[in-house]
């Protein structure tokens, strides 16, 4: 028998002490009216406020209430990570904590889940400009286009967007690190989970506070985390095959390079003609460069192969059934 919830709520949170009572109530009126059983984990990201205080408050008053707090604050994949490794419903739905997601989107992704079969299902903000400085929204626009063209999911149009909800399974086979929660579709993808879908969804103005990130900032970071990924996910088990690759180009290049150089010395001394020191050339030392680059190269895309075949992970692989 499943003693499991049909849903978890996990809310990663920093200074949302005003918002909580008020997204709470929200959440626990939409599963009451849908007969879910649920629980809710609050991950309290090192808050300066009173969150921790209003969350063990509704804690005392509803045991659905679950709560996870930070000494200090990491970020929202870290907070994320912990919500999902304490996560126990069937269906596992993530929303930030500032009343811009609204929990009336939850009975629908579950059935997105659980009767249509999706592994992953993220929210459309089709209203976002309504409530968002351009500093923002552009920033979000091609950050949006990099990251189809990079993943290769191509029907996301909004993977930052906090509501989305997932297969229990997902969030257990899935390890969100770093700043890697904007591309936790891209990590369930390379994790085997690829039926992944969209729901478009209300956006809500921002009722308390301000918003934490700044776009271009967010940005900048994003496209750097999107090459991590790509690269990780491409040539993270086998670091030769690219750093050899460019190693031993560059190195023969470089070599050929020489010989000409080279060639053109000796070709003019048997002629009896004057000609130049090799080392006055500056394509010698052009050449020269290279091949040491190259055996550069060569040598990290080794050292990785070591690491890799040393690695803890190296024969983690997911396994969706045996018989």
């Amino acid at each position: 028998m499943n003693t499991n919830p049909n849903i978890s709520v996990v809310v990663p949170l920093y200074n949302e002490e005003e918002s909580l009572p008020e997204l709470h109530a929200w959440i626990q009126r939409v599963m009451t009216q849908n007969n879910f059983s649920y629980e809710v984990i609050f991950v309290d990201d090192g808050s300066t406020d009173r969150s921790w205080a209003v969350i063990e408050s509704m804690r005392e008053k509803d045991e659905n209430v679950h709560g996870i707090k930070f000494r200090r604050n990491y970020g929202k994949s870290p907070g994320l990570h912990n919500g999902f490794q304490a996560a126990k419903g069937d269906v596992v739905i993530t929303m930030d904590a500032d009343l811009q997601d609204s929990p009336d989107e939850i009975p629908e992704l579950y059935r997105m889940i659980t009767e249509e079969g999706y592994d992953l299902v993220s929210g459309y903000k089709m209203n976002r400009s309504q409530g968002d400085p351009l500093s923002k929204t552009i920033p979000t626009k091609l950050f949006n286009a990099t990251a189809r063209a990079v993943s290769g999911i191509h029907n996301l149009h909004d993977f930052n967007c906090g509501l989305k909800a997932y297969r229990r399974d997902v969030v257990k086979s899935i390890e969100v690190f770093g700043e890697m929660h904007r591309y936790i579709p891209y990590l369930a993808k390379n994790a085997g989970y690829d039926k992944i879908g969209e729901k478009m969804v209300h956006h809500q103005a921002r009722k308390f506070g301000k918003s934490k990130f700044m776009g271009w900032n967010r940005f900048v970071n994003g496209y750097l985390d999107l090459m991590t990924l790509w690269f990780l996910q491409s040539f993270g088990r086998k670091p030769m095959h690219v750093f050899g690759f460019l190693g031993t180009l560059m190195f023969f290049i470089g070599f050929i390079a020489c010989l000409i150089v080279g060639g053109i010395k000796l070709s003019a001394l048997i002629a009896g003609t004057p000609a130049p020191l090799v080392v006055h050339s500056p394509y010698f030392f052009i050449a020269l460069t290279m091949m040491i680059i190259g055996t550069q190269l060569f040598l990290t895309g080794f050292l990785g192969d070591l690491i890799s075949r040393n690695s803890v992970g190296r024969n983690d692989y997911h396994i969706e059934k045996e018989i």
